[in-house]
């Protein structure tokens, strides 16, 4: 026993390889490329450094073009200081810098400061570099590809820097083995290209991806540089914002809760001039509107927060999209107060009139002032529930067929019957046996209507109800974009689309289960939707988040006050429909409390 003991302990396991060589310094050009694989990731990331060079330089006008995703070609043309061929040969060494005057990193007032991104370009894709400051006769010229540096050379240009990258990661083929499709990866150069433009409204911006102009944009105020990159519907809701508590200062616009977005993509967020993605900001906007927002929709906002820079740390990663603030409670304090100031003197903008369909307006109560509670009138005990449904297809809200039950019998089902509307949001039901039984209106019909749009998907296609009048819904390029390169899976949910120039899409139909919504706010979300999916999304997946958006939107609301028998008739749908326990975004859709439940809630056990 003893012997197997000591055998056991000496067993090693297995052994990690041990293969080393000589200790020695990395040749710069693979130090490069180690070093290009954390500053540039993909496209995006180059794109981002190069217009930050731009800004740094103090550009007017800056041109960014790009094919096939950034992967085939960007090019980023400015009319900033220009760089003489002295300080080309610099600027595409590691750690050449012109904005760390003091080599102080608590005070960085520039977008860029290590000066990487050129060498690392450089050393993964083929570079090339042409600029000419204002004072100069002629630019200078210099390549670098795959790490391989070309001397300068003299060359016409005008006034400024043009740079282009060609073939990114050709010289680190794993790395673009990794990238996402050029769809993909055009749409997140947009958007970091979109941010910066946020950030500095007095410099015109101009992009293009494989021949199609997404947006050009001249130098403008801020209020007009926000309101043309959120699109018309958020201009029309902005609020001012203005904050100011010792030395930090906070600015900008949010928008009405009246606009909302399905993602949190429209949040901009400026610290110092710098866009950034920074959870002590976006916490905060979230806290602010919690109150006065549904649950799982996303505010509109562009702030603009501006400090000391030595009170806030940019240098915490290598993207630099990341900050670090030194008192991040009076941050998050600032942007709460802020805003939740901005929302109440803003209270007076009323949301838009609900969209009422025709045939349901008969069966609508008239309109009365919200109440707080609400118990429908006790029906006769002879009418019955089983047989009634909750149409989903434009007809009757509920349809009173022949008597089958009493109500009495109705409390054996088993979400029971129901007694109350709370909050014209919540219905009450009890059970036959006690239990108590609390319904979300608006998420039991969301469920609802996703599986009656995946069961039509299924078998025929979703049915579509052709608009009597096309609608034209303005939307940013990238998102007409974004719905027209799925128009044919988007047909097969009922949606028919159809371009309409540069900036619009074409409505021709809706699906039926729908009724007649505002198509605008729906292709939105659908555009944001589609924004968070990348090609490793499959068909079915990708097919069953946009049949969840669209049940979002053709579901009854929060705040409609529903009759009993309405109510009857949706917990009897529930009861016969699959997942009904939780709606399409995963939130329960009902709770149940049995007896020993509440009676222990109030101490009675």
């Amino acid at each position: 026993m003893a012997a197997t003991v000591i055998s056991s302990m000496s067993d090693p396991g297995p052994q990690r390889p041990t293969q080393f060589g000589v200790l020695r310094l990395l040749p710069d050009v693979t130090v490069n490329r180690i070093a290009a694989g954390e500053v540039i990731e993909r496209p995006a990331a180059a794109a981002r450094e190069l217009v930050e060079n731009a800004l740094d330089a103090g550009a007017r006008r800056i041109s960014v073009t790009i094919n096939g995703g950034g992967i085939e070609r960007i090019e980023v043309v400015d009319d900033g200081r220009g760089m003489t061929a002295d300080e080309l040969t610099l600027a595409i060494l590691r750690h050449a810098t012109s904005k760390l005057a003091d080599d102080d990193l608590l005070r960085i007032s520039t977008l860029g400061f290590r000066g990487e991104a050129l060498p690392s370009i450089g050393s993964a894709a083929r570079l090339e570099i042409t600029s000419r400051p204002r004072s100069a006769d002629s630019a200078a010229c210099i390549c670098v590809e795959g790490g391989e540096v070309q001397p300068v050379a003299p060359c016409a240009g005008a006034p400024g820097t043009r740079v282009v990258v060609r073939d990114l990661f050709f010289a680190t083929p794993a790395r673009r083995k990794f990238l996402k499709s050029p769809r993909a990866e055009a749409d997140a150069t947009e958007t970091a290209v979109r941010r910066l433009a946020f950030a500095a409204p007095d410099v015109a911006f101009r992009l293009e991806s494989d021949g199609r102009l997404l947006f050009d944009l001249p130098a403008q105020d801020r209020r007009g540089r926000v309101a043309a990159l959120l699109g018309p519907d958020a201009a029309a809701a902005l609020l001012p914002l203005d904050a100011q508590r010792d030395q930090m200062r906070l600015s900008g616009y949010i928008c009405a809760p009246t606009v909302t977005r399905a993602t949190a993509a429209s949040q901009t967020l400026i610290v110092n001039g710098r866009p950034v993605s920074d959870p002590v900001l976006r916490t905060a906007v979230r806290v602010a509107y919690r109150d006065v927002i549904t649950f799982g929709r996303h505010p509109v906002v562009a702030l603009f927060l501006d400090l000391p820079p030595d009170e806030v740390d940019v240098n915490v990663h290598p993207a630099k999209a990341e900050v670090r603030f030194r008192h991040p409670d009076l941050v998050r304090g600032i942007v709460i107060s802020a805003v939740t100031r901005t929302l109440s003197a803003g209270a007076g903008l009323a949301a838009p009139p609900p969209v009422i369909r025709p045939a349901m307006a008969s069966s609508l109560p008239p309109q009365t002032p919200r109440q707080q509670w609400y118990t429908p009138q006790p029906l006769p005990a002879e009418r019955g529930f089983a047989d009634m449904q909750l149409a989903l297809a434009g007809g009757p809200v509920a349809r009173d067929l022949a008597p089958t039950q009493p109500v009495a019998e109705a409390e054996s089902f088993p979400l029971g019957a129901p007694v109350a509307q709370v909050l014209d949001t919540y219905i009450i039901a009890v059970t036959g046996d006690g239990n108590l039984v609390l319904v979300d209106q608006h998420a039991a019909h969301e469920r609802l209507t996703h599986e009656a749009l995946r069961q039509q998907l299924l078998s025929e296609g979703v049915r579509a109800q052709p608009l009597l009048l096309p609608a034209v819904v303005e939307l940013p390029s990238a998102d007409v974009a974004r719905l027209l390169d799925r128009a044919d899976d988007l047909a097969r949910l009922g949606l028919q689309l159809e371009a309409f120039g540069g900036g619009a899409i074409l409505v021709r139909g809706l699906p039926a289960e729908l009724g007649t919504p505002d198509p605008a706010p729906l292709l939105r979300d659908l555009a944001d939707e589609l924004a968070e999916m990348d090609e490793t999304t499959s068909l079915d997946a990708r097919l069953d988040a946009m049949i969840a958006r669209l049940a979002c939107h053709g579901s009854i609301r929060a705040g409609r006050r529903l009759g009993r028998e309405e109510m009857a008739a949706l917990l009897r749908q529930m009861e016969a429909t699959p997942r009904a326990a939780t709606c399409s975004h995963g939130r329960p859709t009902f709770l149940k409390l049995s007896k020993a439940e509440i009676e222990r809630l109030f101490g009675r056990r």
